[in-house]
């Protein structure tokens, strides 16, 4: 067991090791050429200092999470998915795995991927880790290489992408992040295209301020554990179409 655990611990910190090292290269190539000072600087300076503050208890659930998952099922500890960021460009994000070893992927009727608390591919363990959002904490190392930020739009699959309407590609334009403003109002429990709405919202206000908000409103909303999982559409819409 001590040796799992070594193991386990070892591999977290020589990604973050990796991940670090390539920061100031990559924020070269990444670093936005228009909007405010916040946008264009104080933005990334938050995230390193939030994502280097955040490594120690990033590492230790990391390291007990990995455990249960080898403990329940035997199979790999991180699923590193394909996502959709800034300008197009796809990256690896890192996640715990919550899933069984090769769950099939199951869409909705929206085109946006499955998301229920009776979702049959989730193990024990993923289920637990999906209520509290810890899942998503090896998402800082993506923010350390610059491909992420602590606060945008939550990151879209390819073909999720290709079912834009209107100017939600817009989405596009900034980076996505480990939680956001459609993220803590309302979470999963919108309908796809309402929480893209409020990602389009948030690119237009982009701030500090709007920032903080989204911040400090993430724990409240993963301790409540609100709008986790997707509601039907006719539940989270009034009959006039206005979110109720």
């Amino acid at each position: 067991m001590s040796g799992r655990v070594g193991r386990v611990v070892t591999g977290v910190l020589l990604a973050i090791a990796a991940s670090s090292s390539a920061v100031a290269v990559l924020d070269q190539l990444k670093a936005p050429t228009e909007g405010t000072f916040y946008q264009r600087f104080g933005k990334r300076a938050c995230d390193v200092a939030v994502s280097l503050a955040a490594l120690p208890f990033v590492g230790a659930v990391t390291a007990a999470c990995g455990l249960a998952i080898k403990a329940e099922d035997g199979g790999p500890v991180f699923y590193n998915a394909e996502r959709v960021g800034m300008g197009g460009e796809e990256f690896i994000m890192y996640k715990l795995r919550s899933m069984k070893v090769n769950a099939p992927d199951l869409v909705m009727e929206d085109g946006s991927t499955y998301n229920g608390a009776d979702d049959p591919r989730m193990t024990r363990v993923g289920r637990i880790m999906r209520k509290t959002s810890v899942d998503e904490l090896p998402q800082f190392l993506n923010v350390l290489k610059g491909d992420m930020s602590v606060i945008g739009p939550r990151p879209d699959l390819k073909r999720e992408t290709e079912l834009y309407e209107g100017e939600e590609s817009r989405k596009l334009t900034v980076k996505p992040g480990i939680t956001g403003y459609a993220a803590v109002y309302g979470r999963n429990s919108l309908p796809w295209h309402d929480r893209l709405a409020l990602d389009v919202y948030y690119v237009d206000h982009m701030s500090f301020p709007l920032d903080a908000s989204v911040f400090a409103r993430t724990f409240s909303t993963v301790f409540l554990q609100e709008g986790i999982y997707v509601q039907d559409e006719q539940e989270s819409r009034g009959q006039d179409g206005a979110i109720s």
